[in-house]
């Protein structure tokens, strides 16, 4: 018996270059059924990443989760960072100044 889900409901990833690549062609064609199609998605995903590209660019659109990229940060949330750092770096240091003073 074969287990495997239809390649429709199987979850699959595109890479960024891939789905502004999409967009582009979809703004470009008048079919949009027949680019999905072509393309291997669904359609409305596609108006999806359109949609996602216009609302913050196509620089932004498809950028992975998780902490900004180094030159994205802004100084502030840096600074944040590093104070943090700092502050668990003396809350160590102090514990172990206690640690060889009792000794």
């Amino acid at each position: 018996m074969d287990t495997k889900l239809p390649k429709s409901s199987q979850n699959q990833v595109f890479s960024p270059e891939f789905k502004l690549q999409a967009v582009e062609r979809l703004r470009q064609s008048d079919n949009a059924a027949a680019l999905a199609r072509e393309l291997g998605v669904r359609r409305n995903q596609l108006y999806k990443w359109a949609k996602r590209v216009d609302l913050v660019g196509p620089d932004l659109a498809f950028r992975p989760p998780g902490r900004p990229a180094a030159g994205d940060e802004d100084e502030l949330t840096r600074l944040r960072r590093e104070n943090l750092r700092l502050a668990l770096e003396l809350e160590i240091l102090k514990k172990a100044e206690a640690y060889f003073v009792r000794r």
